[in-house]
């Protein structure tokens, strides 16, 4: 295995993993990714050698893809769905049902 990337936040190193796996590349995560407090402590994403070169271009060609499309991988669209509030009010136009 050899390192493909390195980033500090576990979840973003988990869907890298998931996208890669998706496609068939093995992966391996190492790091702190998953103590008490898993951000900001690195996390270094691993694919076997023969598919270095493969994995970098799809994840590339990702980061391609949501920029045409108005997002990046480093700041994804977080918005809730409609009807959800995070802030503990009822939502507009009554509870759930």
């Amino acid at each position: 295995m050899v390192h493909l990337l390195t980033t500090t936040s576990a979840f973003q190193a988990r869907v890298i993993a998931a996208r890669l796996g998706a496609e068939g590349f093995l992966v391996e995560l190492r790091g702190a990714g998953d103590g008490l407090y898993p951000l900001g402590w690195p996390v270094e994403v691993l694919v076997h050698a023969d598919n270095a070169e493969e994995a970098r271009e799809l994840l590339l060609a990702d980061q391609v893809a949501a920029v045409l499309e108005g997002s990046t991988l480093e700041e994804p669209d977080l918005a809730l769905p409609a009807g959800w509030d995070i802030t503990g009010e009822e939502p507009a136009g009554g509870g759930a049902s």
